[in-house]
C-alpha cells in the first residue's frame, strides 16, 4: 500500500568523508558515500555518491561518480552520471563525460566534453565495478 523508497546508502551513513587541506594521498579511493576533498589526490576516485573538490583541493587521475562540484584543480578523465558543477575558481583539464554540465563564468575549463543522456550507472561492490544502463 505504501511504497517507501529505500534510502540511499549515503543517507544511511549520515556522514561525508573528508580529506583536509595539507593532506596528500597517492593511490585510489573507492567510497559509497559522499566525499569532500580539500587536500590532494594523486590517483583515481570512484563513488556512487557526490564528490566535492574544495578550493584548495586537487585531483590528478580519473574520477567516476554520480554528482560532482569542483572548485579546485582537476587533471584527468571524469565521468559524472548526473550533474557536474564547475565553480568559478575551478581548473579542469582532460576529458569530461557528464549527464548535465554547469560551468560558472571565470572557470578554466580546458577539456573535451561529452554530454550523454544514457550515461552508465556504475555501482561499486566489494571493489568491483558493475554496470547498469540508465533509462530515460
Amino acid at each position: 500500500m505504501f511504497n517507501k523508497k529505500a534510502k540511499p546508502y549515503t543517507e544511511l551513513l549520515g556522514k561525508t568523508n573528508r580529506i583536509v587541506e595539507g593532506t596528500i594521498i597517492k593511490g585510489d579511493i573507492i567510497s559509497k558515500a559522499d566525499f569532500r576533498l580539500d587536500g590532494e589526490l594523486i590517483g583515481n576516485f570512484e563513488s556512487t555518491g557526490k564528490l566535492v573538490i574544495g578550493p584548495a583541493g586537487s585531483v590528478t587521475g580519473d574520477i567516476i561518480c554520480n554528482n560532482a562540484d569542483i572548485e579546485g584543480k582537476f587533471n584527468g578523465n571524469i565521468q559524472v552520471t548526473e550533474v557536474l558543477n564547475v565553480k568559478s575558481k575551478a581548473s579542469i583539464n582532460g576529458e569530461v563525460t557528464v549527464g548535465k554540465l554547469s560551468v560558472e563564468p571565470g572557470a578554466d575549463f580546458s577539456a573535451s566534453c561529452v554530454m550523454k543522456i544514457n550515461v552508465k550507472n556504475l555501482y561499486i561492490t566489494d571493489g568491483r565495478e558493475t554496470e547498469q544502463k540508465k533509462t530515460s
